[in-house]
């Protein structure tokens, strides 16, 4: 596995502050070349993804460790962002809502509770499966994927390491090939950062594809606090050529961006 081979930077106890810094920063500034030689595999696995969701499907994250915690970010993200219903993208973790915040010891090594975590949220053939393994081997995540296939569930990955179980599993696997870490094997790092970007790419593009977004503006996004309220108002007065006031009452009055620019309209 590239993700467990030696670092090519060596003694890291005696570089000083400004040289571990650089030497992270240098191994991180290759993932936007890395990740966009997997935008080829990744247009498969939206484009998939977009046709189940447009049906009612919803996408379920599942990983252990940092990627099962990537995947709730992602997933937590996206009610608030798109204003699309909770339990529409869900995040799974190995060792469920205590590994969030700390390991669970051999919650990652269990190939048959995947798809029962999986099976608590009623899991079907609508639904879309996206394993997340920097590694390309957790038991956990093959288990829930072969499993899910024998239900004729379609499944995706997120790996970091080529020719992996997980994505030869998968129907739609997704492999950013990040090599070494800069600390040997600790893949929270490169690996973590390269993961991030494609689950980005994965719900912004089937977001928009779905209608979540007009232009470039969240439209639906909740209101959760005054930072999002003035940043509602202003796409408002955007678009209708309101002032401040009357688009923020506007806003309020409706509860979303889309509304009140559609009754503005309207009126």
């Amino acid at each position: 596995m590239f993700t467990e081979e030696p670092s090519k930077y060596h003694n890291l106890e005696s570089l000083t502050t400004l040289q571990l810094l650089q030497g992270i920063n240098d191994l991180d500034s290759a993932l936007p070349q890395i990740v966009n030689a997997a935008i080829p595999q990744i247009e498969k696995l939206c484009d998939s993804l977009y046709l189940k969701m447009q049906n009612g499907g919803r996408l379920f994250y599942m990983g252990s460790g940092t990627s099962g915690r990537l995947g709730i970010v992602d997933a937590s993200e996206c009610p608030p962002t798109y204003g699309v219903p909770h339990g529409m993208v869900v995040g799974i973790i190995s060792g469920g809502e205590k590994a969030i915040r700390q390991a669970v010891e051999n919650a990652e090594d269990d190939t048959n509770q995947g798809i029962k975590d999986l099976q608590a949220f009623n899991v079907n053939s609508n639904d879309f499966v996206v394993g997340i393994s920097a590694s390309g081997r957790t038991p956990y995540v093959l288990g829930a994927l072969q499993a899910c296939n024998t239900m004729g569930i379609s499944t995706g990955c997120v790996v970091c390491n080529p020719n992996s179980v997980i994505a030869a599993e998968a129907n739609f696997p997704v492999e950013a090939i990040t090599g070494p870490e800069f600390v040997r094997g600790s893949t929270r790092m490169k690996a973590g950062s390269a993961t991030k970007l494609v689950l980005n790419m994965i719900t912004t593009t089937t977001m928009i594809k779905l209608g979540r977004v007009v232009g470039n503006k969240m439209v639906d996004m909740q209101l959760t606090n005054n930072k999002l309220v003035d940043r509602g108002t202003r796409m408002i007065m955007e678009e209708t050529n309101l002032d401040y006031d009357k688009a923020q009452k506007l806003l309020l009055k409706f509860g979303s961006v889309r509304m009140a620019i559609d009754a503005n309209l309207n009126k």
